[in-house]
């Protein structure tokens, strides 16, 4: 008898996951439960490098923005730039963009500093009715010619800050709560 409760359970488990994903609800779901786990201050910024410490940021490259506009990562030279890749379609990105969001409100007007949030969808209309869908307001650019060596990355999200000087001080693969005191003093310390 207990072996029969059991397959029933494990039937209804897989019948919800199988409706979330094949409705495309699995995506927004999962985000939202990262972002409250952000929320709780346990996920933050490690602002010490491990493997990509000092090294020099490749400026090749171009993108295109929401107009349709190329944007040519040499025009960012000698200020500091954050740079975040995502998509979508990746939980652990919609997880910490509301926290980049509130980082973006907070210093995005800062002299010298620049946010340029990668979106490495397909479809960038996509990108750009999540962006409009939330509310957020920093900038986002389409991927729409590819990467620089500089910044490719083995998963996504993954976010870096360049210095004026055009050195990587700060690579970070994985989702993170941005939004801190200690990373807004890091990010702003670094652009004056």
């Amino acid at each position: 008898m207990n072996w029969k409760k059991e397959i029933k359970s494990w039937g209804l488990i897989l019948a919800v996951f199988a409706f979330l994903y094949f409705t495309g609800l699995i995506t927004p779901i999962m985000g939202g439960l990262q972002s409250v786990l952000l929320s709780t201050g346990l996920i933050k910024p490690k602002i010490t490098l491990v493997n990509k410490e000092n090294l020099d940021f490749d400026y090749s490259g171009r993108f295109l923005n929401v107009d349709g506009q190329v944007v040519n990562l040499g025009d960012y030279k000698g200020k500091t730039i954050f740079i975040n890749l995502w998509a979508t379609w990746c939980p652990p990105c919609r997880a910490e963009m509301p926290h980049i969001s509130e980082l973006y409100k907070k210093v995005g007007n800062t002299e010298n500093l620049e946010f340029l949030m990668i979106a490495l969808d397909k479809d960038f209309e996509k990108s750009k009715k999540l962006l409009n869908d939330k509310g957020w307001s920093f900038p986002i650019i389409h991927a729409s010619y590819g990467l620089n060596q500089s910044l490719q990355s083995e998963s996504i999200p993954t976010t870096l800050v360049v210095s004026p000087a055009g050195k990587i001080i700060f690579y970070q693969e994985g989702m993170s709560n941005f939004d801190t005191e200690e990373f807004r003093s890091f990010l702003i310390g670094k652009g004056l």
